[in-house]
């Protein structure tokens, strides 16, 4: 281990806490919707299947992207620039969907909006953190 992984910030505490945190309830969420039972999709409204199906496997690279963050892998700032794209362009996506009359609920707006913004914010703290500064 070298010593700037030892010198372990505050801030990429924080940030790994919440990329695994938010991964751990990514994979529930969209498991519970999933994989449920007929209570579980009337619950879930209108939803699109491939914003869920995105964010359900998603879900695994956060945890995968938090746990890196963690130890301070300069790949996890990769990783995580790499799922902010990638959820921006299922974003995107889905307002082509939505662009086009398809059925969706408001709060799925709401939470692709919040998963951009975090994804963004990560990747952008990973980057000035394990990256330009371990170059």
């Amino acid at each position: 281990m070298n010593t700037q992984t030892q010198q372990r910030t505050p801030l990429i505490w924080v940030i790994s806490l919440i990329a695994v945190g938010f991964g751990l309830l990514t994979i529930k969420e969209g498991g519970t919707i999933l994989f449920g039972d007929e209570a579980a999709h009337a619950a879930a409204g209108n939803y699109v299947p491939f914003v869920l199906w995105f964010n359900f496997v998603a879900g695994f690279a956060y945890v995968v992207a938090g746990i890196g963050l963690w130890l301070q892998q300069r790949w996890s700032a990769w990783l995580a620039a790499g799922l902010a794209a990638a959820t921006a362009l299922a974003f995107a996506a889905f307002g082509m969907h939505v662009l086009f009359d398809g059925l969706y609920e408001k709060r799925t707006v709401i939470a692709m909006s919040m998963r951009t913004l975090v994804w963004v914010t990560i990747a952008a703290t990973a980057w000035h953190r394990l990256v330009r500064r371990l170059a």
